[in-house]
């Protein structure tokens, strides 16, 4: 069975490109609507909090997701795309076609090791 086309390098950049934009987006808009509470109703103030709960963690998800999107298109400017940063083996196509941001293969990242 012949293996799967290698996806080219220009086409994952614009995949994590069109991801950070979305992250971007998505964390201004966390961020617009946890300053915009203007109410002095305990009640809801009480139920906006729990909102802004749910907001914050997603936000820091985002921000997360945003450091991980970074650092792989920093590989890819410095030609270390694709080869894992702990054992140095080339990434799996499959792998990065499912996480184009992962710095590991996949016997590293499912090691747990430092």
């Amino acid at each position: 069975m012949p293996s799967p086309a290698k996806t080219p390098l220009a086409t994952r950049k614009a995949t994590l490109l069109a991801r950070k934009a979305v992250i971007v987006a998505r964390l201004a808009a966390i961020e617009t609507e946890l300053a915009g509470h203007q109410t002095t109703d305990w009640d809801d103030l009480a139920l906006e909090r729990e909102g802004d709960e749910v907001l914050e963690a997603a936000g820091l998800t985002g921000q997360q997701d945003l450091r991980r999107i970074e650092a792989a298109l920093n590989r890819i400017d410095r030609g270390e795309y694709g080869v894992c940063v702990r054992c140095g083996a080339s990434i799996e196509e499959a792998r990065l076609d499912a996480v184009p941001e992962t710095p590991f293969c996949r016997a590293c990242a499912t090691s747990g090791e430092p």
